[in-house]
């Protein structure tokens, strides 16, 4: 699900897509390795054997750059969700492999870090072209069901996992360990929760 950076090579001609597929892969190895700190357009230049200028040229800034991977690392959540809803009503393990797969990609796959790092830094705005790619989760999840209240639920299960799936990302083994928690127990937790918002008995309407 995750991809490698390729191995330093001597500068070659490419295409603006070959530019950003391999920038993207190497950004995606430094923010695993070495945090989001070093994803800058001068490491992936020397990564990917390109000047610092012209991959400024393909992705703008070094925020351009970690908001386009933001974005990629959805894209892949998304293929990753693909037949969620069939899962749900035939697999009773299903919950909790969902549950592994947003998770990994916020913890292992570096989204929850690299998304507190764009907070932090105050440039939201670059969060923006992450909208769509959500929004494209949402709709292959529920174009996978024929219930007219699936839009309501999706969105708001796809709540729940992301900002538990950052949180835990972010803060969880410090709060586990306070609490005397094992290493999987938000999972947990949400897989247990997870069923009820996919079916359409699950979790009744806020009261007015």
């Amino acid at each position: 699900m995750y991809k490698q950076a390729r191995p330093h090579q001597k500068r070659r001609k490419r295409s603006g897509d070959e530019v950003r597929e391999e920038g993207l892969a190497a950004a995606r190895a430094l923010l695993l390795d070495r945090g989001p700190a070093a994803v800058t357009l001068a490491n992936i230049g020397q990564a990917i054997g390109m000047s610092h200028a012209n991959v400024l040229h393909h992705f703008g800034s070094a925020a351009g750059l970690q908001s386009a991977l933001m974005e990629s690392m959805i894209r892949d959540l998304t293929d990753a969700l693909g037949n969620v809803v069939e899962l749900m009503k035939t697999d009773s393990a299903a919950p909790r492999a969902v549950a592994d797969r947003v998770f990994d990609a916020f913890d292992k796959g570096g989204a929850g870090p690299l998304a507190a790092w764009i907070i932090l830094s105050g440039d939201v705005e670059q969060l923006e072209p992450v909208r769509a790619a959500v929004r494209a989760l949402v709709e292959a999840i529920v174009g996978q069901s024929t219930d007219e209240a699936a839009p309501d639920r999706v969105r708001a299960a796809v709540l729940m996992m992301a900002v538990s799936a950052f949180g835990d990302a972010v803060i969880g083994p410090h709060v586990r360990d306070m609490l005397d928690q094992p290493d999987d127990a938000m999972r947990d937790l949400i897989a247990r929760i997870l069923p009820l918002f996919l079916i359409p008995t699950g979790i009744p309407p806020a009261a007015p």
